[in-house]
């Protein structure tokens, strides 16, 4: 047995080696449960921002959902269509709609439902404009810009448009409204146009108030 033993290759450094084997096992196990404890942190975090995110796109939602069969009937109310068209948001996935996609689908006065590529441009425009509207009055600016709007509408439309605009503009809502169509711009408080000085190679620009041309006063920007 002495013998057996003295020719045994015993490894001096094995104690050490347990050691520091058991060492870092702690080390590893310690970090596990930070890092555990962490991604349970991130995980909680990240439920209270989504259920926040949801409630504010709801909240969002729900308003622009009302306010746009209210705007797209008042765009397409007159003589001829007394009870204006139909539009509603519709959203595909309620749990987390803001991956889902919504659809907007928008129904002409006096006119069957199609699907939205299928209506006419200024039907296309009339329908943004409502979408537009819709989404600003829930957290209303100072100010709209509207560039050529009515490029694709005819005069009916276009004096829609302008009695919405002249019915919501005010003090804390102007419109500027870049117009190619003297059916809408001849409706605005002022004008302001832009023409090219060929002599010196700049712009130039001249404004008219027609407030003093007309009874009303109409506080839109042509």
């Amino acid at each position: 047995m002495t013998s057996q033993l003295e020719k045994m290759n015993v490894d001096m450094k094995a104690a050490e080696r347990l050691e520091a084997t058991t060492s870092t096992g702690k080390t590893a196990e310690k970090d596990y449960e930070s890092a555990k404890s962490a991604a349970l942190r991130a995980k909680t975090l990240f439920e209270e921002v989504q259920e926040h995110r949801l409630e504010l796109f709801n909240k969002a939602l729900t308003h622009i959902q009302e306010q746009i069969k209210v705007t797209y009937k008042e765009l397409t109310t007159d003589h001829l269509a007394p009870d204006g068209g139909r539009a509603n948001i519709d959203m595909a996935d309620s749990d987390e709609p803001y991956l889902g996609g919504l659809t907007y689908n928008a129904m002409p006065p006096l006119k069957r439902y199609r699907e939205m590529n299928e209506l006419s441009g200024g039907e296309k425009t009339i329908a943004a404009l409502a979408l537009l509207f819709a989404i600003h009055s829930f957290q209303p600016s100072p100010f709209f810009v509207l560039d050529e709007i009515d490029a694709a509408l005819d005069n009916v439309n276009i004096a829609r448009v302008a009695r919405y605009v002249q019915k919501h503009a005010g003090p804390g809502m102007q419109f500027i409204v870049i117009s190619l169509k003297a059916a809408l711009f001849q409706e605005s408080e002022g004008l302001v146009g832009v023409m090219r000085d060929q002599a010196k190679m700049t712009s130039r620009v001249v404004s008219l108030d027609l407030r003093k041309y007309q009874p009303n006063n109409v506080p839109i920007r042509g």
